[in-house]
């Protein structure tokens, strides 16, 4: 159930291996893995949403090989269809004011943070 569209203003990627920051509003994690080498303390996690990150068979598949990130993208969003409740608090915060989707991969411009951040953004959802 959907109330109201998102800002993209509201909804920021961040690698966990950046600074927190003020402006990041409500931090959440989106791995299903914590990031290697980064302190909890440190990390200034609010939530970490592991249920919604793409499955281990899914994350291993795609292995960050770009020529997989249509596919993935596909795939991940079928994944997501299951997680309708997360996917909605995630959107009530987002409405309510900035959350950062915080993720490990190295690759900014391929990973599972982006096509959540997309589904997010989406006026129809998953």
């Amino acid at each position: 159930m959907t109330t109201g569209s998102i800002p993209a203003s509201h909804v920021r990627l961040k690698r966990a291996y950046e600074p927190p920051a003020p402006a990041d509003g409500t931090r959440i994690l989106v791995d299903r893995l914590w990031p290697r080498g980064v302190r909890k303390v440190d990390a200034a996690i609010d939530r970490w949403m592991k249920e919604i990150a793409p499955s281990t068979a899914l994350r291993q598949w795609f292995a960050h090989d770009p020529a997989r990130w249509d596919e993935f993208r596909h795939r991940f969003v079928q994944e997501l269809r299951q997680h309708t409740a997360e996917l909605e608090e995630l959107r009530a915060l987002a409405r309510r004011g900035t959350v950062t989707l915080v993720y490990a991969a190295h690759d900014e411009d391929h990973n599972d943070a982006v096509v959540l951040r997309d589904v997010l953004l989406a006026e129809t959802g998953t």
